[in-house]
């Protein structure tokens, strides 16, 4: 996933993210590291914030067309 990046490249902490989120810190910093599954309704928050795709933000990668 791509939610380290994003946030670091915006400069913003991982308290800053949880309270816009409504969660607590240690819980998006499980979602960083990959130890907890990030629900679809906080990856819709993420992807909005951030001005991208929830595709962008799971690393999904469309296959081409033969």
């Amino acid at each position: 996933m791509r939610l380290r990046d994003l946030r670091e490249d915006n400069d913003i902490t991982q308290n800053q993210i949880a309270l816009m989120l409504n969660i607590k810190q240690n819980t998006y910093s499980q979602y960083e590291n990959g130890k907890r599954e990030v629900p679809i309704n906080i990856l819709w928050k993420l992807a909005d914030f951030y001005d991208v795709s929830i595709d962008y933000l799971v690393g999904r990668e469309k296959e081409r067309k033969r």
